[in-house]
């Protein structure tokens, strides 16, 4: 199994450039099966979890053509509306395949998802949503069972906000009868990325990016070209690293108006941020200790606080100048990388879903284990900033979410080196 190997101490400097985001790329690429014409993503980014979406998607009869950084899709033929176990049970998006071949084959069987330990994460939204718009589902064998002769429009309301969810009526509403209306609908920006690419492709969508979403069905989609939005996740992520290290970065292919409460955020532990068009330039700050600052966080849906970089926060808060307090709001389980990081030296106390970081002078190399996809990326970051050398095992967890990232930090003269031979991170 691989491992990460670091060796802390060093400032990240230089250019990145940032990859389409994960969470617009899955959704988009089960937008394939609407459409018996072939659509083309560009700013395809090479992920585990990507690679696991388009294999489930070739077991239905997919064609699937890489090109470059792309991929063109061509689902004429649907052969096999079913989402296996074996596929679905390492990655929980594949769940975003039911609404997409509900209506468009008046039939699915989709295995009940899996994915990061941390949290419940239930598919409950999805399943009375469709159920709204007339789908008859049943819950048989760990499987969802669903079958409608056709969809029809309804108005639903999201108990709780679910994107994922969202995402799923929002596709299969684009081929039902009559006009569709998502209420407490999430906001976040892949959302409304999906919404642009379905829009092209004949779907007539209002709202999205707002709370309530109208969707008036179509009798059919064609397919497009659309280029996946950047991810603001990895953005993030390397952002809170650079300042972590006191670095000095710029990232390339960004997209900051999607960002804004992460760069805020960053803004107030001292770190100096500029922004254009399509980048966005941060200079470690730090005080005469050369220290970060320390902050308070919550974790909200979107436009808030990304609940995908708390971790990486609570890295970069383990050296800061003070206490600081992160409240986790939207998993239950999402902390696990507390006790990692305490083999580390970091002093952090957890209250439930409060955990307080007191700032320490520095972080000690050590051997740890990543739990979840975005642990991971935390205890890289506290890697970089620690002294002496510390191994990160079960690095399986990032390749599900950062493209390349060793090759990334390395560009940036981060010391770090995957070890244990696997390829998984280079196709």
């Amino acid at each position: 199994m691989d491992k990460l190997k670091i060796k802390g101490g060093q400032p990240l400097t230089g250019e990145v450039r940032i990859s389409g985001a994960k969470n617009a790329a899955l959704p988009e690429l089960c937008a394939a099966l609407l459409s018996a014409t072939p659509l083309v993503l560009h700013n395809r980014p090479q992920l585990n979890d990507v690679r696991t979406m388009e294999t489930l998607l070739s077991q239905m009869g997919v064609k699937i053509t890489h090109h470059d950084v792309g991929v063109t899709l061509d689902a004429a033929t649907i052969d096999w509306p079913l989402a296996p176990y074996e596929l679905v049970k390492t990655m929980r998006a594949s769940i975003l395949a039911l609404g997409p071949l509900l209506a468009r084959c008046g039939e699915a069987r989709v295995s009940m998802p899996g994915g990061c330990a941390i949290g419940l994460r239930p598919v409950d939204q999805h399943i009375k949503g469709l159920q709204a718009m007339g789908a008859v589902i049943d819950l048989e064998h760990g499987y969802i069972a669903a079958r409608a002769v056709k969809l029809k429009g309804t108005h639903f309301s999201f108990d709780v906000v679910s994107v994922t969810g969202t995402e799923n009526l929002l596709m299969a509403a684009t081929l039902a009868d009559g006009v569709t209306v998502l209420d407490n609908a999430a906001c976040e920006p892949e959302v409304v990325d999906l919404a642009r690419c379905l829009t092209a492709m004949g779907a007539k969508i209002r709202g999205a990016g707002t709370s309530r979403i109208e969707i008036e069905g179509v009798t059919a989609l064609h397919g497009v070209e659309h280029r996946i939005i950047p991810d603001r996740i990895e953005s993030g992520t390397f952002l809170a690293a650079a300042a972590a290290t006191r670095g000095e970065i710029v990232l390339r292919d960004a997209d900051a108006t999607i960002l804004d409460s992460v760069l805020d955020l960053l803004r107030c532990t001292g770190a100096h941020i500029e922004t254009t068009k399509d980048t966005i330039t941060l200079r470690g700050g730090n005080d005469a200790a050369g220290k970060s600052k320390a902050f308070d966080l919550v974790t909200a849906p979107y436009p808030g606080f990304p609940t995908d970089m708390q971790a990486q926060m609570m890295a970069l808060a383990t050296c800061a100048d003070g206490t600081s307090t992160l409240i986790e709001t939207i998993f239950e389980s999402r902390m696990m990388h507390v006790q990692e990081l305490k083999r580390l030296g970091a002093d952090i106390d957890v209250d439930g879903n409060t955990a307080r970081v007191r700032g320490v002078s520095k972080l000690s190399g050590a051997t740890v284990m990543a739990t979840d996809l975005r642990a991971s990326a935390c205890l890289v970051i506290a890697g970089l900033m620690a002294e002496g050398e510390t191994t990160i095992d079960r690095i399986y967890h990032l390749d599900r979410g950062y493209e390349k990232i060793e090759e990334k930090l390395s560009g940036l003269g981060a010391s770090i080196q995957r070890v244990g031979g696997s390829a998984a991170a280079k196709g």
